[in-house]
């Protein structure tokens, strides 16, 4: 096995030689503009939430929250990895106006719109991720996205067990707290 090893030839990348390829400086660019989205939508929906009155659809945020706060540091880590500045915090985009129920669907339609965006500019953009571990990440960030976009979807036809179905007779308490974590 190792007089085969010594014996072998180098292993030359499938890319073409004509530059066709992203270099590594287009690799970080495109991880940093990834890590950037993801950020945005995510301060976003932290944003949405805190008018998210509804139980059902605020507890649907947290989940959605949680999952987003995961996603951005896999690409920040990502970033790191290919030895680049992690970018600072991008404005997120604004929260629809309106109020009580009517604003709640506001901010249920842009969510979904937002994230329909985001899938549709980074699938696109996924074959140029040369990194097979970046690209699978960028890849199962999508899919969530996807499953996130779904929630608003279903929230706003009406679904309130995005999460699961309560016990008959189970009470929410009638209300949201008014901060995200208690200590």
């Amino acid at each position: 096995m190792y007089q085969l090893q010594g014996e072998a030839e180098g292993v030359t990348s499938p890319t073409s030689p004509s530059g066709s390829s992203p270099s590594a400086p287009g690799q970080r660019a495109l991880l940093q503009e990834a890590y950037r989205d993801r950020l945005a939508l995510l301060l976003r929906h932290i944003d949405g939430a805190t008018r998210m009155a509804d139980y059902e659809f605020n507890n649907t945020y947290q989940y959605v929250i949680g999952r987003e706060e995961i996603h951005v540091q896999w690409l920040r880590d990502a970033v790191v990895d290919l030895g680049a500045d992690v970018p600072a915090n991008p404005s997120a985009p604004a929260v629809p106006e309106g109020k009580g129920v009517s604003g709640e669907r506001a901010i249920l339609e842009d969510d979904q719109r937002l994230g329909r965006a985001f899938v549709e500019k980074w699938r696109a953009r996924l074959g140029d991720v040369r990194n097979a571990r970046h690209r699978k990440l960028l890849d199962l960030i999508l899919g969530e996205v996807v499953e996130q976009t779904r929630f608003f979807e279903l929230a706003l036809a009406g679904r309130d067990d995005l999460l699961g179905r309560r016990m008959p007779g189970a009470s929410t308490g009638d209300g949201v707290l008014p901060v995200r974590w208690m200590t």
